[in-house]
């Protein structure tokens, strides 16, 4: 039992540093979205692989604006919690 306790603290403190940042996952998603760019303006790809890709990159720049937001929430109301 205490092997599971001790574990799951371990786990628990570990996965935070293991996170990736907020930038790093920008980053991934612009390098991603240059690619299906790029992969675009070949334009030597069937409909089916062109409508997937273009389904992930919708998401990918949802999940961005999602992360953006996120941030910008706290931002406001941290800043309204210092000022008082």
């Amino acid at each position: 039992m205490i092997r599971g306790i001790v574990a799951a603290l371990v786990l628990g403190l570990a996965l935070p540093a293991l996170a990736e940042s907020d930038t790093a996952k920008d980053i991934k998603d612009t390098a991603a979205n240059a690619q299906d760019s790029a992969k675009d303006a070949l334009g030597t790809d069937s409909g089916a692989a062109k409508a997937k890709r273009h389904a992930k990159r919708s998401v990918r720049n949802a999940k961005k604006d999602a992360r953006h937001k996120k941030n910008e929430a706290k931002k406001d109301v941290k800043d309204a919690t210092d000022n008082k």
